[in-house]
């Protein structure tokens, strides 16, 4: 079980090595919605990315525990380049297990931090196949992208800033924000956001925002097994991972609702943040603030926190 004591411990443990985030606010996109939202901008993290908690409190972990002298994982990306980050912080060789089909952008940043990137199909068969096989050969211990309750507690903290910075601290109420949006893939983010959410602020509703192209989540949530979706076919490259037990459970316990938007809106709603807050985010972090503007009469009047899970992008491959 994953505690509020386990989150706090997970957050002075990483502290020494990653950026507290700043949280924005927009008024014209206020005005559009009707609602005040915030934005908890993880793309200005280590690596560009809320991936850099995860990882690093997992590997922190093998590193004191003396589990093993490499690390290894599979991801589209993020996940990717913040185990590369951290192993090079503790000194320890890292295998990366990619789908040919990532960023180039993603990748150079991997190979810049020193890991071994091994390509592979772009599915999460051929993912694990690609983890398995460097573990028979190196004895890398796998710091799993979500399905691992260490890197779930250290997503976790993204939320547990939020709430402080742009919640307790700022209105004096018993409920600092009203809803917490995330975007969802396997689910290790949303996990993490919606138990931070549960300790900190129990009365606050937690709602996943998941691309059409990869609607997995929606049918597990409903459902109450991990499902697969019904096509793989998104431009938010880092949500195409399916649910885990693990993470399902958490999500059903904890979260209120998962909204689907299309890749046009998930467009739309990047090209607003970067036209008018001035920030570069990746498409992954334009999903929540999609399934916002999509459904502006249930956020209506409310005080929102949007999770802004990364800015890498490949800047010649733009959508607009």
């Amino acid at each position: 079980m994953i505690s509020f004591k386990t989150i706090e411990e997970a957050h002075d443990r990483i502290r020494p090595f990653i950026h507290r985030t700043p949280v924005f606010t927009n008024k014209t996109i206020n005005g559009r919605v009707g609602a005040e939202l915030f934005f908890k901008c993880e793309n200005f993290q280590k690596i560009g990315a809320f991936k850099a908690r995860g990882g690093l409190n997992a590997i922190l972990q093998v590193v004191a525990n003396q589990e093993g002298k490499a690390i290894t994982t599979h991801s589209s990306g993020n996940h990717a380049q913040a185990v590369a980050f951290a192993a090079r912080q503790v000194g320890l060789p890292a295998y990366i297990v990619m789908p040919r089909t990532a960023p180039r952008v993603k990748k150079e940043a991997v190979l810049g931090y020193g890991a071994e990137v091994i390509e592979c199909e772009p599915t999460l068969e051929a993912r694990e196949a690609g983890v398995r096989e460097v573990i028979e050969r190196t004895g890398a211990v796998l710091v799993h992208p979500f399905d691992d309750d260490r890197v779930i507690a250290g997503q976790a903290t993204a939320t547990k800033e939020l709430i402080e910075d742009a919640g307790l601290q700022k209105y004096d109420t018993e409920r600092p924000f009203d809803t917490i949006l995330a975007p969802v893939g396997g689910g290790g983010l949303l996990s993490g956001t919606s138990l931070a959410t549960h300790y900190l602020s129990p009365e606050t509703r937690v709602i996943a925002a998941e691309p059409e192209g990869a609607a997995d989540a929606i049918l597990s949530f409903h459902s109450g097994i991990v499902e697969k979706a019904p096509y793989i076919k998104t431009i938010a490259d880092g949500l195409m991972t399916t649910l885990s037990d693990r993470t399902l459970t958490i999500i059903r316990e904890h979260v209120t609702d998962i909204l689907t938007v299309s890749d046009d809106e998930i467009i739309a709603a990047m090209r607003l943040v970067w036209e008018r807050m001035k920030i570069i985010i990746e498409p992954s972090s334009a999903v929540p603030l999609a399934a916002v503007l999509k459904h502006t009469d249930q956020f209506a009047g409310q005080k929102i926190g949007i999770i802004v899970t990364g800015g890498n992008v490949d800047l010649g491959k733009l959508p607009f």
